[in-house]
């Protein structure tokens, strides 16, 4: 992955589709390695390091001072980055296209290849995320799958903005499933156990 350092699980089951991990703001690939063991452990997963330097780790894109995204910045990222997921599927003989798995700004970087590049992605799970976009582009998503997970008490987010982003990804097209779970923005047992049932049948 040239653009992006990562970190490779193999996996046991080398025909399930692979998992791409995407951590959230401030973190690093590692973070998202007990993830994807919790969530698909015979499946190969690919770890993947923002290339922004952000409070003592990475993300994946810019934000201005108030915290809104930049949107140029945004596509360009999303452009390297599915560059690199192409790539690195080549290099490690995906048997076809990862399926996302995003926490918060890697959520919404998920979101965004989605939406610009929506033949990278076989499906994606978006934890507490929001649209990447004030308008949408014009893509079609192929019926693409798509489980967003908003936390009922998440400090960092509009109440309604998972909501909101599964009717927008629906508009294009995918098979968006939303839920909304009593928690704040971090990751918990709720949020593993519904990502582990809806991801068990694309697998």
């Amino acid at each position: 992955m040239p653009s992006h350092d990562h970190y490779l699980l193999k996996g046991a089951g080398p025909d399930h589709t692979p998992l791409l991990m995407l951590h959230g703001s401030g973190g690093t690939e590692r973070d998202m390695v007990p993830l994807a063991s919790q969530l698909a452990p015979s499946a190969m997963a690919v770890a993947v390091r923002g290339a922004v330097p952000w409070e003592g780790g990475f993300a994946f894109f810019r934000r201005f001072e108030d915290r809104s995204i930049d949107e140029r910045d945004l596509v360009a990222r999303a452009g390297r980055l599915a560059d690199d997921v192409a790539q690195t599927g080549l290099d490690y003989r995906f048997p076809k296209p990862p399926i996302a798995i995003g926490f918060s700004n890697g959520a919404i970087m998920a979101a965004a290849l989605l939406m610009l590049y929506p033949q990278c992605l076989s499906a994606a799970v978006l934890l507490r995320p929001l649209s990447p976009f004030a308008t949408d582009p014009a893509t079609r998503l192929p019926r693409t799958p798509v489980l967003i997970i908003d936390g009922h008490h998440d400090e960092r987010r509009s109440p309604g903005d998972g909501a909101r982003l599964a009717r927008r990804l629906a508009h294009m097209g995918a098979e968006a499933t939303h839920h909304q779970l009593p928690a704040g923005h971090s990751i918990t047992e709720d949020d593993i156990r519904l990502a582990r049932e809806w991801l068990r049948p694309l697998l």
